[in-house]
């Protein structure tokens, strides 16, 4: 199965809902059953899984320590700002407002392909991530793809 990847920059209506690109609907598998599970990112955005996807993670999740403070407190944060959400019929999930001030989202959303899940930024706020690296693309990628 392919992955999400590249990026589009949508609207977000008044009530939160955003569309997902044509090109990352394809990617989802019937057993998500247009299902996303959105929490917050470890960077300043919103990480969305498809629900098939999360299952995987919550597998995961099961393994860990929950008498470890760590472990304890990376549950708590990840699992208390989950949310299921389901594609409407115009193709657009509703995006609940305290993740979409979490990540500082008004009126426009950056959606990037992370190939097992996407994730929604504040265009600026994306446009500072990828900017804020010290070393350039060439040095990065050589440095990860050893």
């Amino acid at each position: 199965m392919s992955g999400f990847k590249g990026q589009e920059t949508y609207s977000v209506d008044a009530k939160g809902r955003v569309n997902i690109p044509a090109k990352m609907r394809r990617v989802l598998a019937p057993e998500a059953q247009d299902t996303f599970v959105l929490t917050r990112g470890t960077d300043r955005c919103i990480v969305a899984y498809p629900l098939d996807q999360w299952r995987r993670y919550e597998e995961r999740f099961a393994q860990l320590n929950q008498y470890d403070e760590r472990h304890r407190f990376f549950l708590r944060m990840i699992l208390s700002w989950c949310e299921e959400v389901v594609l409407d019929p115009q193709q657009r999930i509703a995006v609940p407002r305290r993740l979409l001030e979490f990540a500082g989202i008004e009126g426009k959303v950056t959606i990037v392909g992370m190939m097992d899940h996407i994730e929604l930024w504040n265009p600026d706020e994306f446009e500072r991530y990828l900017n804020s690296f010290g070393d350039n693309y060439e040095q990065v990628a050589a440095a990860v793809m050893k």
